[in-house]
């Protein structure tokens, strides 16, 4: 039986070249695509696919969310994902989550091959600079790995304080994404993101971008 996959990311355009690269794998047969975290759920129960590769910088619900509803509703499937980012917060949230496996993708064909192939067979795969972070992540003090302590006086999450185009600035930030990034993947000026970001900094109020994403981090994981 073949390794059913569905790709699941926001541009057409690497949905396509990820679907060239492996159908012509005859042991992998792609049964579906989706363009964001919202149809995830309902795709994995139409395509039924062994294994998902996933992006997670994607509008209305990102990957990581889509991981923490995807997997209690589907034990079964494997999550690769398959990213841009190399963000330590990202890559231990993807584990702590479930996914079997985290590329980035500038990653080699022969490589997305074999992290598929041993994610369906029930291994993980976890290359090299994602290992490294993650092995630091359990040996290291726990001070010296966790996202800093930011004080603040106000119990409402920082996510409720925000207009919804500034929850999806703040979601990429914490993605890791620069403002260069932002502003192409929102085909916004650079001048809008900057605009955005001094705005949720100041209803944060934090004084620098580390406090910003450590707050929006633990906000999140109570919501």
């Amino acid at each position: 039986m073949p390794i059913r996959i569905l790709v699941v990311d926001d541009h057409s355009v690497v949905r396509q070249g990820i679907i060239t690269l492996l159908e012509d794998e005859e042991d992998i047969l792609i049964v579906g695509e989706a363009s964001d975290g919202d149809e995830v759920l309902d795709s994995v129960s139409k395509y039924k696919p062994d294994v998902v590769l996933l992006d997670l910088t994607m509008p209305r619900m990102s990957g990581l969310e889509a991981i923490k509803l995807l997997l209690p509703a589907f034990p079964n499937v494997k999550v690769l994902v398959f990213s841009m980012h190399n963000n330590a917060d990202y890559i231990i949230s993807a584990v702590t989550n479930g996914a079997a496996g985290y590329l980035q993708k500038d990653t080699g064909r022969e490589e997305i091959l074999r992290a598929v192939r041993s994610v369906a067979a029930g291994e993980l795969y976890y290359p090299p600079n994602a290992s490294s972070v993650i092995i630091r992540s359990l040996i290291l003090p726990k001070k010296e790995v966790e996202v800093p302590e930011v004080k603040s006086t106000n119990s409402a999450s920082v996510w409720n304080k925000m207009t919804p185009r500034e929850q999806q600035i703040l979601q990429c930030l914490t993605e890791g994404m620069s403002s260069k990034d932002i502003a192409e993947h929102f085909t916004i000026s650079s001048n809008t993101v900057a605009n955005q970001r001094a705005s949720i900094m100041r209803k944060a109020n934090v004084k620098n971008t580390a406090e910003l994403i450590g707050l929006a981090l633990r906000d999140r994981e109570k919501v």
